[in-house]
């Protein structure tokens, strides 16, 4: 089995996912002969052509636009944008047109588009490569939204998603494409949307989270076990939308303590989702108060971003007043 990063797991579910399906075509700015500014489409237009990994104008709008109309047509259009931060002026294509058209039509029509690009901070990217807007996505009715933190789930899912019949918003944290490798399989194998996974098994407090920071979290909850002998459970979410409720509280029946912890910012993010859900279904379980490691409500910084995004210090800090609470 060989050992792949993220980069190379995305490009080898691409590939198989374009070889089983003649309709599945692949459309952003430089995936073509440049193979993406990640490399994530590398070597794709050599086996499938320019009709089927298409170089478009840096216009995120036509882009998105263009893949509604493709699946309209009964195509299966991967829409590649280079920096996620940039799909906002394809907002109303996404959220008003690829979400809403089945109900609109009264299943008439869909448009399954696969939406996928490069998230989050700790590549010194900036304010405007750095952002992660996963929340107005999730807020959206009609849209899944994903975000892997393996290589091999990042293969797994985004086969799921090239297989699924709704638009998909698949969100890749660019700080992992190499800095992971695992195991990937070369046969064929999908993981399930809307199924977390348990990174790391605990009995004394859970900490929910999702993409780069499943990592911190881990690292955290190693050194709460070796200074204080805390077990923490680490339950990645993988799919952001809908998210595995059952999980969360199998997790929390153990525990009866929650942690959420996301890069993207406090105010409506995610987490709070999760923590009103907890609240109004499981009260009774939690032993302490909800507890939220999270980016800021401010602009992601250029110079600063190590003490934007959450870390470790500032997990184990959340921790510790959890179980001293």
């Amino acid at each position: 089995m060989p050992l792949m990063n993220m980069v190379q797991a995305l490009n080898s579910a691409l590939r198989e996912e374009m070889r089983r399906n003649p309709r599945i075509v692949v459309l952003g700015e430089d995936v073509g002969r440049r193979g993406g500014v990640f490399l994530v489409t590398d070597g794709l237009i050599d086996e499938f052509g320019a009709e089927r990994v298409i170089d478009t104008p840096l216009t995120e709008l036509g882009i998105v636009g263009v893949a509604v109309g493709m699946a309209l047509y009964g195509l299966k259009p991967v829409a590649e944008i280079q920096f996620i931060d940039f799909i906002y002026e394809a907002l109303d294509q996404l959220l008003s047109e690829a979400a809403k058209i089945r109900r609109r039509t009264g299943g008439m029509y869909s448009a399954p588009i696969v939406v996928r690009g490069p998230c989050c901070g700790g590549v010194r990217g900036g304010m405007f490569h750095s952002q992660s807007p996963e929340s107005y996505f999730v807020h959206t009715p009609g849209l899944i939204t994903i975000m892997p933190s393996t290589p091999y789930d990042a293969k797994g899912l985004l086969k799921s998603a090239l297989r699924s019949e709704d638009p998909v918003v698949f969100l890749e944290p660019k700080i992992l494409y190499r800095t992971v490798r695992e195991e990937v399989p070369e046969e064929d194998y999908v993981v399930p949307i809307g199924k977390a996974r348990v990174a790391k098994e605990g009995s004394d407090v859970t900490v929910v989270t999702w993409g780069a920071m499943v990592y911190q979290a881990l690292e955290a909850a190693k050194l709460v076990k070796a200074r204080h002998g805390w077990d923490v459970e680490v339950i990645d979410l993988r799919t952001l939308f809908p998210f595995d409720k059952d999980a969360i509280l199998e997790s929390l029946e153990k525990t009866g303590r929650l942690m959420v912890v996301h890069e993207a910012p406090r105010t409506l993010g995610l987490g709070a989702e999760i923590a009103a859900y907890v609240a109004e279904n499981a009260i009774d379980m939690l032993r302490a108060p909800i507890k939220r490691v999270t980016g800021f409500d401010a602009p992601f910084p250029l110079v600063h971003e190590k003490l934007y995004m959450p870390n470790v210090a500032r997990i184990y800090m959340g921790l510790s007043k959890l179980m001293k609470y």
